[in-house]
């Protein structure tokens, strides 16, 4: 049977979730879901699907990056994880998909303009608004290899460049320039170093996207059965929550005080200290019969040494870190966007 013949025949009840079979963002993706809580369980590599430990009514199914969008689209998938880069080229304009969750902060990557480093003169796009009137003066056209034809001519568009062809290539771009098929190219690049080594440079103001691993959904899938939304709701509750957990660590200090209203004295005025919601503060009970509390908070990853060092000017001591699974808010920002594209 077919894929699309067991999609037709999965239950209405089942969500289904499109995930990278292979490429770059493949182990990512699965590390990812983890971290999550989500556990991928796939029976071999050749199994095209999986399911997810704990919640049965939920299928993986494993699909070409390039088909990840269409699916969702046509609602053979319900959400799918994709790189935006992807999604912002192959998303139709009466599109039934849509962007829930921007950044899922892996992936990251630029869709960038390169041009062959023996352009010496060549460093922006003002640059090379020149060259294409140059090749058009000497009866050439230039010609552009990408994978984001849809993209790039808005891109260009934008900066005044009306005269170019696109060559459109899904193998290696990086190589065109030097087999002759273009003169430039427009490619996803993470750190350069390709572009470096096949004698090409990014232009200085060329970045057309950045980009990064990003979950879109149907919003079609939550006018199903309740155990649909229950079972989406709980699937985005953990992944936000856990993106939420990376920003922060959850600081556990002793302070010797005489009483809580002498520990809310010391933390007075620092509001580093107050944490994001505010400090719980609790009765400790050492040995040598001391007056002890413990202050406990949530800081912002960027800020804890600086909590740190505020808590040791007041006395601070023992200073615990943990970094939480998950912080949940009062409501699911992830699910609410979905729920608001349906009506």
């Amino acid at each position: 049977m077919s894929l699309t013949s067991q999609l037709a025949h999965q239950s209405t009840d089942t969500l289904r979730i499109a995930l990278p079979s292979d490429g770059a963002m493949y182990d990512p993706t699965k590390s990812f879901l983890d971290k999550c809580g989500l556990h991928i369980e796939r029976v071999n590599s050749r199994r095209y699907t999986a399911t997810i430990r704990g919640i049965p009514n939920c299928v993986i199914l494993f699909q070409r990056a390039a088909d990840i969008t269409s699916k969702v689209e046509e609602g053979s998938a319900d959400i799918g994880i994709v790189g935006l880069d992807r999604f912002s080229e192959q998303r139709r304009e009466s599109s039934q998909a849509i962007l829930v969750i921007n950044d899922l902060q892996y992936s990251r990557c630029e869709l960038t303009v390169a041009v062959p480093t023996s352009w010496i003169d060549v460093d922006c796009m003002n640059d090379l608004v020149d060259v294409s009137l140059e090749f058009r003066q000497r009866g050439k056209t230039l010609r552009i290899a990408t994978k984001y034809p849809k993209l790039v001519r808005a891109f260009l568009a934008k900066h005044g460049i009306s005269y170019f062809n696109l060559i459109q290539a899904s193998g290696t771009l990086e190589i065109a320039p030097q087999m002759g098929y273009s003169d430039m190219i427009t490619d996803i690049t993470s750190t350069g170093s390709t572009l470096r080594e096949n004698h090409l440079k990014p232009i200085v103001d060329g970045t057309i996207l950045k980009s990064q691993a990003c979950l879109i959904a149907n919003p079609n899938l939550t006018k199903t059965s309740q155990l649909m939304i229950k079972t989406t709701k709980e699937v985005l509750d953990r992944i936000e929550a856990s993106l939420n957990a990376r920003e922060f660590f959850r600081l556990t200090v002793n302070i010797k005080a005489q009483s809580e209203e002498d520990i809310a004295s010391k933390l007075q005025g620092k509001e580093l200290l107050q944490g994001l919601f505010g400090p719980t503060v609790s009765k400790v009970y050492p040995q040598d019969g001391s007056s002890v509390f413990s202050v406990t908070l949530m800081i912002q990853r960027s800020k804890l040494l600086d909590a740190v060092n505020d808590f040791r000017t007041i006395g601070g001591f023992s200073i615990a870190v943990n970094q939480p699974d998950y912080l949940f808010y009062a409501a699911s920002e992830s699910f609410e966007k979905l729920q608001s594209h349906f009506a």
